[in-house]
C-alpha cells in the first residue's frame, strides 16, 4: 500500500516529539498499520530545526503552502493558539486534507466552525492529544463507552495546577512559593495564567462534555475558577476533615441541564482522584451501564502527547480509504443528533461546601453564623474552630450538607455583613464522587 504522507505544522515540544515517535517507532507502526507513514513536509519558524529533525521532508515557510501540497494527505497542526492555527486548519479542510491536532483552545472555541466544515468536505479531524495528553480519553468517550449514557465526568486535567496543589499539601508552602518552584522545574510557564486560572482545564472539559452529551462546544458558558487564591491553611484544614483539594473539571447531566465547570474542589481522600499527585492527570467517567471508570497517565510532555498524536494519524491512515459510514462521528454522535442543551448557571448547581470564616473570638459569633446558614436552609455537617490568630480573632471552618449554590452565596453575604466577621469568607465546593 502507498505511504500516508503527513505535513507537520510546528516543531515545538509536541511537534518534535511527534517526529521522534514517527521516526523512532516507524517499523512498529508499519507492523500494525500495514503501510508507511511518511513526513513529507514541515513548516516551522526555524528552518535549521526542521532540516535537523526531519531531514527527508520538504521545508515550507508558509503554512498555507503546506496545506495545499499534493503530497500531503494529513495535516498535523501543532502550532497551538487560534490565530494562524485556526486559519491553516480551516484552509486545509477546504483543500480536502485530514486533520490531527493537539489544540484544545482551537477546538473548544472554534470547533463549532471546524467540525461542520469537515463533515461537508468529507474529511476526518482527530484530536486525542487535545485532552489529557497521552491518556486515551477521547477514544474512550467516542468509542469505548458508546453503549452508555454518560452521567458525569470529573477530571484532574491540568498538570501545572495539580503539581502546585500537591506541593502545597506535602510541604505546607504558600501558593506563590510553589508557583516559582514549578516555573523553575519547567512545569509552569513564565505567564502561568492559562493554567492556574482554569482556562486550560476549561477547554478540555468543554471538549469532553460535548462528546459525553452530544452538544456543540460551549466554552463561553463554562465556569472557570483557578487556584491562585487558595491558602495553604485551607489545604491543611481540608485534610483534617479527610479531604484533599484538587482543581477539577466537572461536567454532569442533570434534569435541569448540563453542569460545566472548573474550580478547586474538596474530594474525600479515599477516592482515587484525591491521590493523583504531581503533574499527572486522571479522568473519572460515570456511565449508566459500565459504572465508574478511571483513566490515569501523563497529561503533558513531548512523548506522551506525541503518542496520542501519532495514534490519531494511524487511525486516519486506516480510515482514509474506507466508506465514510464506517467513521466515528467527530463528536461521538451523528451530526444531526448534536443538539444545544441548557448549561446550568452556577447559582443553580447543587453541592456541599467548605467555608472558612475569620471572626472575632467572642461569645455569640458562632451562633450568628449558624443562624444565617439556617435561614437559607443550609445545614452543617461538620465544624471546627481553630485557635486565636491575633488574640482577638479565630477561624471557624464549616462543612455543609448539599444545597443549591444561590442559597450558600446568600448565607455568605449575610455572614460577611456581620460586625464580628473580619474578612471575606472562603468558599470551596465539595464533590463526593459517588454519583
Amino acid at each position: 500500500m502507498k505511504p500516508v504522507n503527513i505535513g507537520l505544522l510546528g516543531l515545538g515540544t509536541v511537534g518534535g516529539g511527534t517526529a521522534a515517535v514517527l521516526q523512532g517507532n516507524a517499523a512498529e507502526i508499519s507492523r500494525r498499520l500495514g503501510r508507511e507513514i511518511r513526513i513529507s513536509a514541515v513548516c516551522d519558524l526555524s528552518e535549521e530545526k526542521a532540516r535537523q529533525t526531519c531531514p527527508s521532508a520538504a521545508f515550507v515557510k508558509d503554512p498555507f503552502e503546506l496545506v495545499a501540497r499534493e503530497d500531503v494527505d494529513v495535516v498535523v497542526e501543532l502550532f497551538g493558539g487560534t490565530g494562524i492555527a485556526k486559519d491553516a486548519v480551516l484552509k486545509a479542510i477546504e483543500n480536502g486534507k485530514h486533520i490531527v491536532t493537539a489544540n484544545k483552545k482551537l477546538l473548544a472555541e472554534y470547533g463549532n466552525e471546524i467540525f461542520p466544515l469537515a463533515e461537508k468536505q468529507n474529511v476526518i479531524v482527530q484530536f486525542e492529544a487535545a485532552v489529557a495528553g497521552g491518556i486515551p480519553i477521547i477514544k474512550a468517550l467516542r468509542e469505548g463507552l458508546a453503549a452508555n449514557r454518560i452521567k458525569s465526568i470529573a477530571g484532574i486535567i491540568n498538570g501545572t495546577s495539580n503539581f502546585i496543589l500537591s506541593e502545597m499539601r506535602e510541604k505546607g508552602s504558600a501558593f506563590a512559593d510553589v508557583l516559582k518552584e514549578a516555573q523553575a522545574l519547567g512545569y509552569a510557564e513564565a505567564d502561568p495564567t492559562f493554567d492556574i486560572e482554569g482556562n486550560d482545564a476549561g477547554h478540555k472539559i468543554t471538549i469532553m462534555s460535548a462528546l459525553a452529551f452530544g452538544t456543540p462546544m460551549n466554552f463561553s458558558a463554562c465556569y472557570l475558577e483557578g487556584i491562585s487564591k487558595l491558602d495553604s491553611r485551607d489545604i491543611k484544614y481540608a485534610e483534617e476533615f479527610g479531604y484533599r483539594i484538587k482543581l477539577l473539571g466537572i461536567t454532569r447531566k442533570t434534569g435541569k441541564g448540563i453542569e460545566l465547570r472548573v474550580h478547586p474542589t474538596l474530594i474525600p481522600e479515599s477516592r482515587l482522584l484525591a491521590n493523583v499527585d504531581g503533574v499527572m492527570n486522571a479522568v473519572r467517567v460515570n456511565a449508566d451501564m459500565v459504572g465508574e471508570t478511571l483513566y490515569y497517565g501523563a497529561g503533558a510532555g513531548a512523548l506522551p502527547t506525541a503518542s496520542a498524536v501519532v495514534a490519531d494519524i494511524i487511525d486516519i491512515a486506516r480510515l482514509i480509504e474506507a466508506d465514510t459510514g464506517h467513521r466515528v462521528p467527530h463528536l461521538a454522535f451523528q451530526p444531526a443528533q448534536v443538539q444545544a442543551q441548557n448549561i446550568l448557571p452556577m447559582d443553580e448547581i447543587t453541592s456541599s461546601y467548605y467555608l472558612r470564616v475569620q471572626a472575632k473570638d467572642e461569645p455569640g459569633t458562632l451562633g450568628q453564623i449558624a443562624a444565617l446558614l439556617a435561614k437559607e436552609n443550609v445545614s452543617i455537617e461538620a465544624l471546627i474552630q481553630k485557635g486565636v490568630i491575633d488574640q482577638t480573632t479565630a477561624e471557624i471552618v464549616i462543612l455543609t450538607h448539599s444545597t443549591v449554590e444561590k442559597r450558600i452565596k446568600s448565607a455568605i453575604a449575610g455572614i460577611e455583613a456581620l460586625v464580628c466577621v473580619d474578612k471575606p469568607v472562603t468558599m470551596i465546593r465539595m464533590e463526593s464522587l459517588h454519583d
